[in-house]
Parts: C-alpha cells; sequence; structure tokens
C-alpha cells in the first residue's frame, strides 16, 4: 500500500486490527510533499498503533528532510552507506552521526546489506547493533498469502 492510499489509514481496514503488530516502511518513489498531508497521515497511522519505518536513508529521496517530516520510529540505512564501510573513515564518521542521533531521539536504526564481517565490524565500532543482508542470510521464498479478515 502507498501512504496517499485512504485504505490504510482506515481504521476498519483488515490490516488495522493487527496495527500494534505492523511497521509500515516508507520508501520514497517520489519527494513527500508530493503525497496530500503525509505528516498528518502518518499521524493517523501511529494513532492506529502501526510503527512508521523509513526505508533506504540516504538513497534517491530518502533524506533527512523526509526523516524530519515523518519522525520514524525505525531507520534503514541504505547499502550505499554501508557497502565498503570498513575502509571508509567518512562513511564511519557519517554512520556514527546518524547513529548517534537515532539514539537520542529514540529511533531504532538497521544497517541494510551489510555483506561482509569488516563491515559489520565497522559498524558496530561506530554503534550500529541491527543489521541485515547476505552475510547473515539470503531472502527465502515468499511467506503464503496471509488472509487478514480472520
Amino acid at each position: 500500500m502507498e501512504l496517499a492510499d485512504d485504505s490504510l489509514i482506515s481504521p476498519d481496514a483488515p490490516l488495522s486490527r493487527h496495527a500494534s503488530r505492523v511497521v509500515l516502511e516508507i520508501t520514497e518513489r517520489a519527494p513527500l510533499e508530493q503525497i496530500r498531508d503525509a505528516s498528518k497521515r502518518v499521524a493517523q497511522l501511529r494513532s492506529l498503533g502501526y510503527r512508521i519505518a523509513v526505508d533506504d536513508l540516504g538513497a534517491g529521496y530518502a533524506g533527512l528532510t523526509s526523516f524530519a517530516h515523518l519522525e520514524p520510529d525505525v531507520v534503514k540505512v541504505d547499502m550505499s552507506l554501508i557497502r565498503g564501510i570498513d575502509q571508509s573513515p567518512m562513511k564511519q564518521k557519517l554512520l556514527g552521526s546518524i547513529v548517534g542521533l537515532c539514539r537520542d531521539l529514540g529511533i531504532e536504526i538497521i544497517a541494510e546489506g551489510v555483506e561482509t564481517p569488516a563491515e559489520r565490524d565497522a559498524l558496530v565500532r561506530v554503534g550500529g547493533d541491527l543489521c541485515q543482508g547476505y552475510l547473515f542470510a539470503r531472502p527465502e521464498k515468499p511467506w503464503a498469502s496471509i488472509d487478514f479478515s480472520k
């Protein structure tokens, strides 16, 4: 679903019954300014119990403006900032700053695309503690369809 989809913010939507167990990832395909009342919509989603994640921070439109507008519960840092972090003092400083900001604001941070032990170790050194990527597991087949109407 998309943030602009009115059925997403409906308390009567089947998924809304499970909102307290759902994290909605917002991956921008266009600037948030193009979505009518984006901040209000996110507030409505939170009032239903959803948690909000910004996906791919550091790639495309998913920048600090989105971070500020959405005030996410979770930030997923794009793999472009993670790849080769063990060899890049600039990326280490940048990630260290993002980790510090997220900790200060009570936001979980997840590093995406970790492929080597050296990248993992560099992330741990800058304070990152949640990682995902091929180093840990390859994607599996999709789960069976879930019927949310039950």
